[in-house]
């Protein structure tokens, strides 16, 4: 394979993962709700965020009744980040445990109703780096730092592959270990059904017996 076809390939392999790595989104939030978004992320993956409501009034200041409660969580329910009656917030830390990461938005609850509209940017592994420190701290040139990024990539690729087989081998061993529960639970309901059956004929021949039936 010629090096533009391994390059073509790395660069498609890089798109992918930045879009899977990176979520920047815009919704609304009504006062008294709740909205949380949760984001798969393996151990050591590094993880940085940032949020804003957006002004409706352009010019003016922000309303009191546009506040937001934040917090983000790990699998285990362990707090990463926590803003209590906030307009925005940044946050940034590396995963301890692979799973689920949840961020959670609570629109303080307000009368009149008001609906909050919030800009949200959720960023892991390669797509979390601050690229642009990573060239002024080296003085490299545009180059290596396209060379860097695109290893990088590489790399975190390779170790999603490796967490993605780890996570179908647990789902497999859960497979097998339900199949087997399920066909432990059938034997125990066919052996429940015919000593029921058992007994009911049992019983039966009792009672004809004592008629002087049999």
């Amino acid at each position: 394979m010629s090096r533009l076809g391994v390059g073509m390939i790395l660069i498609i392999l890089g798109l992918m993962l930045e879009a899977k790595t990176g979520e920047s989104m815009r919704f609304e939030l009504q006062s008294g709700n709740t909205k949380c978004i949760s984001e798969d992320i393996k151990s050591n993956a590094m993880s940085v965020g940032k949020y804003g409501i957006v002004n409706p009034n352009e010019g003016y200041p922000l309303p009191d009744s546009h506040r937001l409660t934040v917090r983000v969580t790990s699998p285990h329910g362990n707090n990463y980040h926590y803003g209590d009656h906030v307009d925005s917030g940044t946050f940034a830390f590396t995963a301890a445990e692979n799973g689920d990461y949840t961020i959670c938005f609570w629109a303080d609850d307000h009368k009149p109703s008001a609906k909050i509209t919030i800009d949200f940017d959720w960023k892991t592994g390669v797509a979390a780096k601050d690229w642009s420190k990573v060239a002024k701290k080296g003085q490299v040139e545009t180059m290596e730092l396209e060379l860097k990024k695109l290893y990088d990539t590489v790399t975190s690729i390779h170790e999603e592959m490796f967490y993605l087989r780890e996570r179908e081998e647990e789902m497999q061993q859960l497979n097998r270990e339900t199949n087997s529960k399920m066909a432990s639970l059938s034997l125990f309901s066919l052996l429940v059904c015919l000593s029921v059956a058992g007994l009911q004929i049992w019983h039966l021949k009792t009672f004809f017996e004592r008629k002087k039936l049999l």
